[in-house]
């Protein structure tokens, strides 16, 4: 692992990713490997209920937050073609 994922900064004592500042986390727990992240992670915005601005997310917008860096994957940049392992994934969109 590099000294990013081991600092403080990075993970909590449970090895989860902390959460960015103004920030909205999901946790998108898989059976399956494989599915294209910007797919479920938008199925999964809109059938939430938590934040009514990403449950009604525009294409446009949601496609504008994948450009702009603000969609962080276990606090990296996602990219909308990432396709993602079976289990648990952190995503966490910033700016909200």
């Amino acid at each position: 692992m590099s000294e990013k994922n081991n600092s403080p900064e990075y993970t909590q004592k449970d090895h989860t990713p902390v959460q960015p500042k103004n920030s909205f986390r999901v946790i998108l727990d898989l059976n399956t490997s494989g599915q294209r992240l910007d797919a479920i992670l938008l199925k999964t915005l809109r059938d939430q209920s938590e934040n009514s601005d990403l449950k009604n997310i525009s294409r446009a917008v949601y496609k504008e937050l994948f450009s702009s860096g603000k969609i962080l994957i276990k606090g990296q940049r996602a990219k909308p073609s990432s396709t993602l392992a079976k289990g648990e994934t952190f995503v966490d969109i910033l700016g909200y």
